[in-house]
């Protein structure tokens, strides 16, 4: 994520902020990549009750709500600090593909259900609001005079977003935008052309999909170039195959584009 970031975004403009629940200072790696942008890569720890101020949860129990899945409290993370900064949201487990910059014109979640997840349309992986969004101020009011959410559920993620559009709709208010699951999470959905497993090694023929190969230049490098991330689900154990799409169209150019920068004085 880090080197997808740095690769691919304007870092004269963009700053990465990484919010964690304790102090990442002392990590080697996290240390490395603050020494060579120090201007656009910061580290912060959640402070729920500082994030929370000027809302309708300040003050509220609902900020101590902990899941052991971090589902619940990593919901509530996203909302308060888009609130409270704005800017764009991306979880960890996604490797962006290009400049986020044609996006940020409009506030948006992400699309999501494309199989068989009732009521469960949006998702919060890479989502965009600005400070102090009107969007927000009334999904914190959604969320205090709602149930308290259950455990292990998307009773802060994508049901509250789906709750609140029907809730604007409604109320015949513009409600907030919703990205089509192809930008960012491609992976997922029709089966006859979505993003081959980044997981799995390229079969034989070196086909895709319809025809389409996974050569540089190929089908699949121009779909790439057409999304914005792609979102991998939490899939913190596996490994890229060496050789496989994602080493060669992804990270391979990572590594080139981080080292022209190198070269080209961004030290």
């Amino acid at each position: 994520m880090l080197k997808s970031f740095f690769a691919t975004q304007d870092t004269d403009a963009a700053r990465l902020v990484l919010w964690s629940n304790g102090d990442l200072s002392g990590n080697a790696i996290l240390a490395k990549w603050r020494r060579r942008y120090p201007g656009a890569f910061e580290l912060r720890v959640v402070d729920y009750d500082a994030l929370a101020q000027g809302t309708e949860l300040e003050g509220s129990e609902l900020l101590r709500v902990k899941d052991a899945r971090a589902w619940i409290d990593g919901d509530l993370v996203r909302l308060l600090v888009l609130w409270a900064y704005g800017g764009v949201w991306v979880d960890m487990d996604s490797l962006l593909t290009r400049d986020l910059a044609p996006l940020l014109e409009h506030e948006f979640v992400t699309q999501w259900d494309c199989y068989d997840k009732l009521y469960v349309p949006f998702n919060g992986a890479l989502m965009r609001f600005r400070q102090h969004s009107p969007y927000l101020c009334e999904a914190f009011h959604v969320m205090l005079t709602s149930q308290a959410p259950r455990k292990g559920t998307t009773d802060w993620g994508a049901t509250l977003y789906l709750k609140l559009w029907r809730r604007l709709v409604a109320a015949s208010v513009p409600p907030f935008k919703v990205l089509p699951f192809c930008f960012s999470d491609a992976r997922s959905c029709r089966l006859d052309n979505r993003l081959p497993d980044p997981f799995a090694a390229d079969p034989k023929n070196g086909q895709w999909t319809l025809g389409q190969g996974r050569e540089e230049g190929g089908g699949l490098d121009k779909a790439l170039g057409r999304v914005f991330s792609v979102h991998l689900h939490n899939q913190w154990e596996k490994a890229f195959p060496p050789g496989g799409w994602v080493d060669r169209l992804l990270l391979r150019r990572y590594e080139q584009k981080l080292e022209y920068k190198r070269t080209d004085g961004d030290l």
